[in-house]
């Protein structure tokens, strides 16, 4: 019998699995630098990117991927039959608490990334062929604009308009009004995440993304001694 147990652990576990700042460790590991206290201070594959390097950005990109993809794959099928009435809830619901994990850690004071990433990594589940059209969006908007948090707000708003059209009249049912839902909050979570991106991107003040090059990382280091935490 699946009990409130369950939900609970699932939710639990999926949050703790989210909350993993892989961005601070790396950054930490590789420079002995607090990321929080260089370039924009997120903790997210973006800042990393800018601040350190695109090698260390993309590392970082992938395991906040990862940390949202394998939680919503794994965890729920551990207790829920794959073909219960049951399994796509706990799928969203470990999603969504990955997603926030990442978003407010306990260990970082609940002051986390953006979530994009880690996002991706739950649709890729939950949505896959609506991925695919969030992702188009997102490249298409940074090929015009090279601004990161105007082709993820784009994006984000692309996968749900795809998931909630790919559901049809399944959004309204039993079974798949959770990932009807779950189309609703995931647009909506970035978009207030990326709030005062928004604001500067009305007011044109937001900056165009470029990898931080060799001569650009030292600068930033530079500027941040080793292990110095303010």
């Amino acid at each position: 019998m699946f009990t409130d147990f369950f939900w609970i652990f699932i939710a639990f576990t999926s949050y703790l699995a989210g909350s993993i700042p892989f961005g601070l460790l790396v950054a930490k590991l590789v420079t002995d630098t607090d990321i929080r206290k260089v370039g924009s201070g997120n903790i997210g594959a973006t800042n990393v990117a800018r601040t350190l390097g695109a090698k260390w950005g993309i590392l970082v990109l992938v395991l906040d991927a990862l940390k949202g993809l394998l939680p919503v794959l794994f965890i729920p099928s551990l207790f829920v039959a794959t073909d219960s009435s049951d399994f796509d809830h706990v799928r969203v619901l470990s999603g969504v608490a990955t997603i926030l994990g990442h978003m407010f850690p306990v260990w970082l004071g609940f002051r986390g990334g953006k979530g994009v990433a880690t996002s991706l990594g739950v649709i890729l589940v939950l949505g896959p062929w609506s991925t695919l059209i969030a992702v188009a969006a997102f490249i298409l908007t940074f090929l015009i604009s090279r601004i990161v948090a105007l082709s993820s707000l784009i994006a984000a708003t692309a996968f749900g308009i795809a998931q909630f059209v790919q559901l049809g009249s399944l959004a309204f049912s039993s079974e798949k009004w959770s990932l009807a839902v779950f189309s609703i909050a995931v647009p909506v979570l970035i978009i207030v995440r990326h709030w005062s991106n928004l604001r500067r991107i009305m007011r044109g003040e937001e900056k165009k993304f470029q990898f931080g090059n060799q001569k650009q990382v030292e600068t930033n280091l530079s500027d941040h001694e080793p292990g110095q935490t303010e």
